[in-house]
């Protein structure tokens, strides 16, 4: 009887064993580019006809792209918090990029941001690491600028934190122990080396791998080949927008992605692999404060209505492509809406993982739309909440299907409502049309609100009409002089 016992046992644990390697076999190499202040028509395959992206169009035509994916902020440290906890940014606090923007004169006083991703937040790459996944970060993180905030301590093995506009000499490595770049770098290129190096040394057990190169981000800074191509064009072309910088930056990306792509297949690892492509906001226009001596215009997300800092498309609406070979079909579109933090539970699902007890997780796993572009998922409703004054004024918003809702939270109770499906332009405003969607949305969103406890602006004593538009900075307590601001080299040939 004792014998036969632990055969039992021995044949449960063998199985279970079995069972163990088969999902772990299964468990795909995950790997998440996450491009800095891309806006959703900065690309061939979502319609722009003057950068050339044909890596990312590629990356595209061999996976699915989605037309209704957002952001979950309109500016980065949002967003950032959005992937890392599976969450909704207004439950911890992140709603501005840190340490965000201040108006001291304005209507309303708008609320402080939390300025860290909380040590016991269990991050996605905390999650995964309970699957047997090793992890691995590259890039600007801006969740938390001490060392006891940054991805070495959110559950990634290996991170190279970078810092610093574009150009060679000019960023900088924050993490110990990570190479140097090669004199003469630019900084995708750099990124890109950190990470077929990790691919490389990882490739035979599963891995996560998120990238976050500064690129797209002001200021703008190119090489000088790219720079003098997209010159030529513009010129030929009579456009003023994107700028030729600007175009130069995006294609610096595409050759970025092009490499990683390229070390996947070098190792052997395409059907084992899901990549990645995404933004953390809308793209940009021109500077929040709107000074012309400050930035040259960027970038123009039309029709979208908006740009990054606002609750409109332009802000928010952002690039998603998504290669899996063995559950996506080639060149299919998704238009069901989706938003950032729902790469949390769908990284987990496919890695046969579990969502962490005790942590509310806002988004849905994609998994049902990467193998069924037409299926819808179990929401109705999408929820923003930038209570900041940057390129636009505070506000929350929701999407329901079709129908858009923007509260601005400013003390003038002004409402905006659009249906998406006749009007993505956001071009005609229905709230005197329909006053009961209007009441039914706003309802929804303050529930939503209150069942977060979103953080909300308060009317502002010290309000001054005149000096309602000044800028100052939250690093140093002084007004923003914008118009005193060097201006960075934009190629390597400038100094």
């Amino acid at each position: 009887m004792k014998h036969l016992l632990l055969t039992i046992i021995a044949a449960v644990l063998l199985v279970g064993f079995a069972g163990s390697q088969l999902r772990a076999a299964d468990s795909p190499n995950i790997i998440l580019i996450f491009i800095d202040d891309m806006g959703w028509k900065d690309v061939g395959c979502y319609g722009n006809d003057f950068i050339d992206t044909p890596h990312i169009d590629q990356l595209a035509a061999d996976g699915m792209r989605f037309t209704d994916f957002y952001a979950a902020g309109a500016v980065c440290s949002p967003t950032r918090c959005a992937v890392q906890s599976g969450q909704n940014q207004a439950r911890i606090g992140i709603t501005a990029h840190i340490p965000g923007h201040w108006r001291p004169f304005e209507r309303v006083i708008t609320p402080l941001t939390t300025m860290a991703l909380p040590l016991d937040t269990i991050t996605v790459a905390e999650a995964l690491k309970t699957s047997g996944y090793s992890t691995g970060y590259v890039g600007k993180w801006h969740l938390g600028n001490g060392p006891q905030f940054q991805p070495d301590h959110q559950g990634y093995d290996f991170s190279a934190v970078i810092g610093g506009p574009h150009l060679p000499g000019r960023y900088r490595v924050q993490s110990p122990g990570v190479q140097k770049p090669r004199p003469g770098q630019y900084r995708t290129e750099f990124e890109a080396d950190l990470c077929t190096e990790f691919v490389m040394k990882n490739k035979d057990k599963p891995f996560f791998l998120m990238l976050s190169p500064f690129a797209v981000h002001i200021p703008l800074g190119a090489m000088s080949a790219k720079v003098d191509k997209y010159t030529k064009r513009a010129e030929h072309t009579k456009r003023e927008l994107p700028h030729p910088v600007y175009a130069a930056m995006v294609e610096h990306c595409d050759d970025m992605v092009g490499r990683i792509v390229k070390t996947v297949e070098k190792a052997g690892l395409t059907e084992k692999t899901m990549i990645v492509f995404t933004s953390d906001n809308g793209g940009l226009y021109r500077r929040y404060d709107y000074r012309e001596e400050a930035d040259d215009n960027v970038s123009s997300q039309a029709p979208l209505k908006g740009e990054k800092g606002s609750l409109h498309e332009g802000g928010v609406r952002v690039p998603l492509i998504v290669k899996y070979p063995p559950i996506v079909k080639p060149g299919t579109v998704c238009s069901e809406p989706t938003i950032s933090y729902d790469f949390y539970p769908t990284f987990v699902d496919l890695a046969h993982g579990k969502l962490p007890a005790g942590q509310t997780i806002d988004g849905l796993s994609l998994k049902p739309l990467l193998a069924d572009s037409t299926a819808r998922l179990t929401r109705n409703a999408l929820h923003w909440h930038y209570p900041h004054y940057h390129h636009d004024r505070p506000a929350s918003s929701i999407r329901e299907r079709d129908w858009k809702l923007i509260e601005y939270l400013d003390g003038t109770g002004d409402v905006e409502i659009y249906n998406l499906a006749e009007d993505l332009g956001e071009t005609k405003n229905l709230v005197k049309l329909r006053a009961g969607r209007v009441a039914d949305l706003k309802k929804k969103l303050q529930q939503w609100r209150q069942q977060v406890t979103a953080r909300m602006p308060y009317p502002n004593p010290h309000y001054d009409e005149k000096r309602a538009g000044e800028w100052w900075s939250m690093r140093t307590g002084q007004p923003v002089d914008s118009g005193g601001r060097k201006r960075f080299p934009s190629t390597e040939k400038q100094r």
